[in-house]
């Protein structure tokens, strides 16, 4: 292995839930032309004219909902994170988040230059392939290279979603939930969406994903890149090493934006559905996250909770995500020394 250091990467947050704040990260996110996949001129004009003017402020009252006294949950629980790792291994670690602060570029800059590091090992801390995710972030981390002249060669860690590894600790991570005798009705795995043209826009054979319906239970190359087939994978091996009955879990997306077509079905329709189906006490999990955020505390805990208690459900409890759990810390720190270079 060369002289390794590791930048962990999320998703980012607004530096506070002010109007000003949250329209600055909104602006910065969804002009990404990998988040919004249009022209520069059409995401503009989306983004400044139907965006900003009315969302910043919806979205600051959602932050306000779940802000911490130490700020941001997502970056203050990453902080957390980082610091467990830390403790576990020798190798330099650095936190950094595509959107806001710290910057992918002050954090691998500060990497680079310190003595003898010749290699950085990117961990995104997304556990399944979406160009919105993984590959904005490797795309942002090989322009800084480039643009700043670093003299690193740059290792990046691929999808996670089915790792042995990864499963265990997402097991070991929600068994205080799963075991509780009669503590839940039903298991909801609650995925982020994406716009189903992300999908067909990353299938590099061009005629499998989204062509029929079992095209993630169908060999193909196009699996490396495809959010939905890994997804599935991982709810398979979930419930497969959780002991979990097909009667017991259901799949669904959350978090869609815009007028696009999205991977359904949606969570909102899928709560109102099982509530309705006589499901009383449901879990929900969000795998699609390593790191609780806006869309687990808000979108799950607080606006899904009142979805299915009005169609007729009694209680809702959200399955914290990996945060800085010990046994993902210990995931996280064995790829630092052992991944290959």
């Amino acid at each position: 292995m060369e002289n390794r250091a590791v930048l962990l990467t999320n998703l980012g947050s607004p530096d506070s839930t002010s109007v000003s704040d949250v329209r600055k990260y909104l602006n910065q996110f969804l002009m990404d032309p990998f988040v919004i996949q249009l022209p520069w001129i059409l995401r503009r004009l989306i983004v400044s004219l139907f965006v900003l003017p009315t969302r910043p402020k919806a979205s600051a009252h959602a932050y306000q909902s779940i802000w911490w006294e130490e700020g941001s949950p997502l970056v203050v629980l990453s902080q957390r994170l980082l610091e467990a790792v830390k403790r576990k291994t020798d190798v330099p670690v650095a936190m950094a988040m595509r959107y806001g602060s710290p910057s992918i570029e002050s954090q691998l800059v500060a990497l680079a230059n310190q003595d003898g590091i010749d290699e950085i090992l990117l961990i995104p801390l997304y556990p399944h392939f979406a160009d919105s995710t993984i590959k904005t972030t490797e795309e942002e981390a090989k322009r800084v290279i480039a643009s700043q002249g670093l003299k690193v060669k740059l290792t990046v860690l691929q999808p996670f979603y089915q790792e042995k590894d990864y499963i265990e600790a997402l097991v070991a991570s929600t068994s205080p939930w799963l075991s509780e005798d009669g503590g839940f009705d039903h298991v909801l795995f609650s995925y982020h969406g994406l716009p189903e043209l992300h999908l067909t826009k990353a299938d590099p054979t061009g005629n499998h994903c989204l062509k029929r319906d079992d095209c993630c239970q169908v060999a193909s190359s196009a699996h490396a890149t495809c959010y939905r087939h890994q997804v599935f994978k991982t709810t398979e091996k979930f419930v497969e090493q959780a002991g979990l009955a097909p009667q017991q879990y259901s799949v669904a997306f959350q978090s869609r934006l815009g007028r696009a077509k999205w991977l359904e079905p949606s969570t909102v329709d899928t709560l109102e559905k099982l509530a309705k189906s006589g499901v009383r006490k449901l879990l929900v999990m969000c795998p699609a996250f390593v790191t609780d955020c806006l869309e687990t505390l808000e979108e799950i805990e607080l606006q899904g909770a009142d979805i299915f208690k009005q169609a007729g459900g009694e209680s809702l409890t959200l399955i914290p995500c990996l945060n800085d759990h010990d046994q993902w810390v210990s995931v996280i720190s064995r790829w630092c020394e052992e991944y290959p270079s």
